[in-house]
């Protein structure tokens, strides 16, 4: 079944900040949102702020304050820095002296957030006005069009209410020196890492005349103009016009646009001036002063003073970082991934393992072998995913099984024998690994994203699986691995899912949505399709009898020796075989056979329907005469569902669903079949697998520690976020850049 490839651009921005700095020298990295007044810079540091000569050398701590303090800007005077704040939670903006000293509050409208990443902050800081005797920030508080705009405010420095600037919607901003007016940005999309944008968020400066309300628009392209800055009769921005964002001036008189800096292929960033001759900014991490009078342009060299304590190795409880969970075969211990590492943990009695140790790479998808004996495991160690295996006793060294991937890999299954692991790349590929002799085949490709719907069959001799069609619905197909053939055993109208054997091999259980009975919706007679998945089986065989066939009270009568048989088979008490044809045969030919074996031809007709309403299902499992699934609310959009899920259990022989564990969705079961492991309340709880069970016992998680080195963390993010943006770009020739190259970068 489809599961759509994506990926969130703003991780490897915000994941680029862990990266270690790659410098010889004692420069330190990671330098933000600086301002430069008289010799001295001011910036941001491990959201910290910092003040260093305009010269560079060793950087003087302004505040210490657990939250994060931004944007720092100095007064026209430089006696003040304002600054935005969290001293009390949110962002409010703060003066203090610029030597240091204790903050004071300006502002106290509560603010938006938190916000996502791509927002930004709310109150940030831009500056002050010309004479000193306000600070300038920007808003979200009544920014007219809604919530993804806003506002520029001032507010007094000797305390009072802000006032809103006359724009209806306002980005970065800077007065001009003498505060008639404003040069700005109607749109704020500064914490967005969008690349040579010119769609309609494209950030445009235009002059604002404060008293007229007349606005013009300057330096136009069709790509980003920002960070305008107001020196004499120039007006200087950062643009990426020409691919990557450079300083530029704008000439008042004549119109003209320059470009003053170079510095492919990195962007400068968080630009801010003096208001008479000097820009300092951000760009590789480091800080720039360019000097717009001698179009000098160097670099500051700032050494931050710090004790080492993020570097420090160190023992951390990996308990809220749980990524993955399972069961031993038979329920005695439980197997978990938690912060890159792969644990066996007792479940009542005994010490936690720690199999892989690895800081410096990501082991997942971790999967107990049937007899026991070893745990699969997926591990970046090598630089990309391969697949592995461990002894469980966590004797030995991992091996690698997989040499030839380059690109994410996915959830290994045991077949029941031992013998393969199943598992899927990023790509859509579906893979069979042949322990003994390593063969390794592929079995199938989604069209349509990742492949992680299948399950082996009991013996081990099939793999059934779903795949989509054009129409993107998925239909049930299995795979043989004695002739290495895909069949395709459901139609295309039903998109089937989910497909799980029976542990005797006679029934394939899947999901479909082959209900519709749409709500109708309040707003324009909508329709909205829910509560649409029911539980479906095929019987393998001919002989197999139909699960649910009819019930009906009958008459018993003695047996007497002259009594005429049954005129039909309606007459008698034993229920008729769903299928007629071969039974007598078929039962005859099966004597003998140790493997799992199917009756291909006609198996899409020899459909049953499990007898249970459709609901918003999901995770079908099965076990000897049951049957397990979740079962959820609708999805809404801001808010959530009506009902919390739920994981039920479905008795074949009673027909009978009934919930086994509530507001609950995330579980596993002991390959035997005979326990449940699930996720509830931020515990994790051991159930025997029947209807009614209530004696749980709750898995200690106390002994999930790591012995963390942060370097090698810090450098497998890195290297992981790369991966993960090649793996998962929608174009595979990145627009034709060099990602190894900007990589290596």
């Amino acid at each position: 079944m489809r599961f759509p490839r994506t990926a969130s651009f703003l991780s490897l921005a915000l994941l680029m900040f862990l990266a270690p700095s790659a410098s010889a020298s004692d420069e330190t990295r990671l330098l933000r949102f600086p301002d430069i007044h008289g010799d001295q810079v001011v910036f941001c540091h491990g959201g910290d702020l910092w003040r260093a000569p305009v010269a560079g050398g060793t950087a003087t701590r302004l505040t210490a304050h657990p939250g994060q303090e931004l944007f720092p800007k100095f007064s026209p005077d430089g006696k003040w820095v304002a600054f935005t704040g969290q001293y009390d939670g949110d962002e409010q903006v703060y003066v203090m002296p610029s030597d240091g000293g204790v903050p004071r509050q300006l502002t106290y409208y509560p603010a938006t957030g938190p916000l996502p990443p791509r927002w930004g902050y709310d109150n940030q800081v831009y500056g002050w006005t010309p004479d000193g005797s306000a600070v300038l920030f920007r808003s979200l508080r009544d920014a007219n069009g809604g919530s993804v705009l806003t506002a520029l405010y001032t507010v007094p420095f000797d305390g009072g209410l802000p006032t809103k600037l006359p724009m209806p919607s306002a980005g970065a901003g800077d007065f001009s020196p003498d505060a008639a007016k404003m040069v700005y940005n109607p749109l704020f999309r500064d914490f967005r890492t969008w690349k040579r944008y010119e769609g309609g968020w494209a950030q445009d400066l235009y002059i604002f005349d404060l008293e007229g309300h007349d606005a013009k628009q300057i330096a136009a392209s069709k790509r980003t103009e920002r960070e305008p800055m107001w020196i004499g009769e120039a007006i200087y921005f950062v643009s990426d016009r020409d691919g990557t964002l450079d300083l530029f001036k704008y000439d008042i008189a004549s119109d003209q646009v320059t470009k003053l800096t170079d510095h492919q292929p990195w962007d400068v960033r968080w630009s801010s001036s003096d208001g008479r001759e000097r820009i300092v900014y951000e760009v590789n991490g480091t800080l720039r002063v360019y000097n717009v009078r001698t179009n000098e342009d160097r670099p500051i060299s700032i050494r931050v003073p710090h004790d080492g304590l993020a570097m420090r190795p160190s023992r951390y409880s990996a308990e809220k970082n749980v990524e993955s969970f399972g069961l031993s075969p038979k329920g005695q211990r439980a197997v978990f991934v938690a912060r890159g590492d792969v644990f066996t943990v007792p479940i009542e009695k005994g010490v936690t393992r720690n199999l892989t140790n690895s800081s410096g790479a990501h082991d997942k998808w971790a999967a107990w072998s049937p007899d026991g004996a070893r745990i699969a495991f997926i591990s970046d160690r090598t630089g990309e995913d391969q697949l592995y295996v461990i002894n469980q006793d966590g004797s030995g060294e991992p091996q690698q099984l997989t040499t030839e991937f380059a690109g994410m890999l996915y959830a290994p299954q045991w077949s029941p024998d031992g013998k393969r692991l199943a598992f899927s790349d990023v790509r859509g590929k579906l893979f069979v690994l042949t322990l003994e002799d390593k063969t390794l085949i592929e079995v199938a490709d989604e069209p349509e994203g990742l492949l992680r719907d299948f399950s082996w069959s009991p013996k081990g001799d099939y793999l059934a699986l779903s795949l989509s069609d054009p129409s993107s619905y998925g239909s049930i197909h299995i795979w043989s691995v004695a002739d290495g053939k895909l069949r395709r055993v459901t139609g295309p109208l039903g998109n089937e899912s989910n497909p799980v054997w029976d542990p005797e091999g006679n029934y394939l259980f899947f999901l479909a949505a082959r209900d519709y009975a749409p709500q109708v919706s309040t707003l324009e007679w909508n329709f909205a399709g829910n509560r649409q998945v029911g539980i479906f089986a095929l019987a393998l065989r001919k002989d197999v009898p139909n699960l649910f066939g009819l019930e009906s009270d009958e008459v018993a009568v003695d047996a007497k020796t002259d009594a005429e048989p049954p005129k039909n088979e309606e007459d008698a008490d034993d229920v008729k075989p769903a299928h007629d044809g071969q039974a007598n045969d078929d039962k005859k030919t099966e004597k003998g056979t140790d493997g799992d074996r199917i009756d291909f031809e006609g198996l899409a007709d020899r459909v049953i329907r499990v007898p249970i309403a459709a609901e918003n299902r999901g995770r079908l499992e099965a076990v000897k005469g049951m049957l397990l699934f979740v079962d959820s609310g609708a999805a809404f959009y801001g808010r959530e569902s009506y009902a919390k899920p739920a994981i039920k259990i479905f008795d074949i022989k009673k027909r009978k669903a009934s919930t086994l564990v509530d507001n609950a969705s995330d579980y596993a079961l002991s390959f035997d079949g005979s326990k449940m492991l699930f996720h509830q309340a931020g515990g994790y709880w051991l159930i025997d697998v029947k209807p009614s069970a209530t004696d749980k016992k709750r898995v200690s998680m106390a002994g999930l520690m790591v012995d963390r080195v942060p370097t090698e963390e810090w450098a497998q993010i890195f290297d992981e976020v790369w991966r993960r943006f090649r793996d998962f770009f929608y174009v595979e020739n990145m627009h034709g850049y060099d990602w190894k190259a900007i990589g290596d970068r």
